[in-house]
């Protein structure tokens, strides 16, 4: 009697010692402590953006909301108890939200590359016309709408202040002559343009 109890048990509950599948079971402490901290750190990208740059991305109202707030907090225990909210905020939403929200931010960091990559030839083309002025022949057969004295003056300038050891002035009037050259020669951009990259301090 005892023997067919225990083996009918398995009619009773079909399935109950199957292996389970991997997408029902519950999360573990550590996964959802990692889903928390990842969801936090996705809100502290949101709080830092730029004004038009957190204008773009797509987010329900509370977030925003929330997210404007910590951005007019000046105090540190102040904005990090409303950075908390942020991220109680984003633990609410679902999937396909925060995915939204991944793949903006994703886009911000392709032109955040692209605009790194335009300052390192602004630096490159600087330092070849510093070294040897028949690098600014090849530089204005690439952009002839130059004004060629103005930049001959800012390179003489500059050249002078380094070997006196002076303060910049001229180098980075030099990378923004350049800056604009590059500028000049590019088409039309959409009036929602990302920010150009600037001189960083020295």
């Amino acid at each position: 009697m005892t023997r067919n109890t225990r083996n009918n048990s398995n009619d009773r509950f079909p399935g109950a010692f199957a292996p389970e599948d991997d997408d029902d079971l519950p999360k573990s402490k550590s996964q959802r402590k990692r889903d928390m901290t990842a969801l936090q750190d996705l809100g502290v990208e949101l709080e830092a953006l730029a004004k038009d740059r957190l204008a773009r991305v797509p987010m329900p109202e509370a977030l925003s909301d929330a997210i404007l707030a910590a951005r007019k907090i000046t105090s540190h225990e102040g904005k990090r108890r409303q950075m908390q909210f942020v991220g109680k905020v984003m633990r609410g939403l679902d999937d396909d939200e925060v995915a939204a929200i991944r793949a903006a931010l994703d886009g911000f960091k392709g032109t955040s590359k692209a605009e790194t990559a335009k300052m390192h030839l602004i630096e490159r083309w600087r330092e070849l016309l510093l070294a040897d002025d028949a690098n600014l022949t090849k530089f204005l057969g690439e952009h002839p709408g130059l004004d060629v004295q103005s930049v001959r003056n800012i390179i003489r300038n500059a050249r002078k202040e380094k070997e006196m050891s002076k303060p910049p002035k001229y180098y980075r009037e030099l990378f923004q002559a350049i800056k604009a050259a590059l500028d000049a020669g590019q088409p039309d951009e959409p009036a929602d343009k990302p920010e150009t990259p600037e001189e960083p301090e020295a």
